[in-house]
């Protein structure tokens, strides 16, 4: 199929759409592979969109496959917002990382120092589980979503009678609170979104002011991260955007066909709170990890705690998976070591990574949450093109 070429494509629901790839710049042949990447989302994992920024060596690069309305067939945009999911955690860990180097707190600050009576049951009475442990992941706490009731209600079809629901943290901290932890704290390494409402709690606690608050002052303002918003109990994305799809369904792409595609847009992202409600735009995420990665936002001594990481409890195709404070470092087939994060929620699958110097990142979303392993795809395209 010709990169320039629109063509049909029957989706699952027998919705014909028009996939077409716009490049914006004068490299598309350094992009051909990520673009093909693109393209087999849109085709054989049958994902209505997908949207990619990529910058390297002072080159910027936008791209798009497929379409951002299945009614309408509106074509992506480079300014379309989406949600972002857990790459909210990066900036949360951010903020603390920050406080931190202010003298305002330790990153081994036991949690109860800072949320007494919160978390239980993790040995005196949560006194193991520090600030650090929160970040990494090691803290053994169990991951709220993986509660049956909580699962019933937000991550399958019931999701449509629930998407205006509100949630505070302390009832979502409750919820994790039920079970025992999955380890001794520090023993081992769970990902649990529980870690990052925690962190949140951590942020005001500490500051008297909402995280939110504290992640607009301290990271978007500083940034000029204007089309980067934390929406709290919002359910409508600011414009311009477009639609968010689910099957409820997160397998094999093969399997999944023939579920209807719903539309996700709509919905009270406080049912992820700190560890997954903003909203931002391809070329804000770059901004953001690049200038992570780069030294604005972190002294010396932080940046080395950022990216001081454990291996997580996988591989990905043999390779070395790690986690560092909210930020992950994914060694490619190829050999090539990314950093970044990917985010997952409903109707939006989004990955962002870049090289440790932030000399070469890529952003991406797909307006479908049914493809989990197709960021993996696009990050490898993008970053191994060309490698040895």
């Amino acid at each position: 199929m010709s990169l320039r070429t629109a063509v049909a494509l029957v989706l699952a629901t027998a919705a014909v759409v028009v996939v077409s790839v716009h490049s914006s710049t004068a490299a598309d042949l350094r992009h051909a592979p990520t673009r093909e990447a693109m393209e087999d989302l849109v085709e054989r994992a049958r994902v209505p969109g997908v949207l990619a920024r990529a910058e390297d060596d002072g080159e910027v690069w936008h791209d798009a496959a497929g379409v951002a309305d299945r009614t309408t067939g509106r074509e992506r945009r480079p300014a379309d917002r989406f949600r972002i999911g857990s790459i909210t955690k990066t900036f949360v860990a951010t903020v603390l990382l920050q406080l931190e180097a202010e003298g305002r707190l330790d990153l081994d600050d036991p949690v109860a120092v800072h949320l007494p009576g919160v978390v239980r049951g993790h040995g005196n009475d949560g006194r193991r589980v520090t600030v650090r442990r929160l970040l990494n992941h090691t803290s053994g706490i169990h991951d709220f979503t993986h509660d049956p009731a909580f699962r019933d209600r937000y991550l399958s079809g019931r999701f449509l009678d629930h998407r205006f629901d509100t949630r505070t943290a302390r009832e979502l901290v409750r919820i994790a609170m039920r079970y025992p932890p999955s380890f001794r704290p520090g023993t081992g390494w769970a990902y649990s979104n529980t870690n990052y409402v925690l962190a949140g709690m951590v942020v005001e606690a500490v500051t008297g002011r909402s995280y939110a608050r504290q992640i607009e002052q301290r990271v978007l303002v500083p940034l000029g991260l204007r089309r980067t918003t934390l929406p709290g109990t919002a359910v409508t994305l600011p414009r311009p955007h477009g639609r968010a799809y689910s099957t409820f369904y997160r397998g094999r792409p093969d399997e999944g066909r023939g579920r209807p595609v719903r539309d996700v847009t709509a919905l009270d992202p406080s049912v992820a709170g700190a560890s997954g409600e903003m909203i931002s735009t391809a070329g804000d995420l770059l901004t953001f990890f690049r200038a992570l990665l780069g030294g604005r936002l972190l002294p010396a001594e932080q940046l080395a705690e950022l990216t001081d990481t454990v291996p997580t409890s996988g591989s990905l195709r043999g390779r070395s998976d790690r986690y560092g404070l909210g930020i992950r470092a994914r060694e490619l087939p190829c050999g090539t070591t990314v950093w970044g994060h990917v985010g997952d929620i409903h109707g939006s699958l989004s990955t962002v990574a870049a090289t440790r110097d932030g000399g070469h990142g890529a952003a991406f979303n797909l307006n479908a949450d049914w493809a989990p392993h197709g960021t993996g795809a696009l990050l490898e395209a993008e970053f191994c093109a060309g490698a040895s």
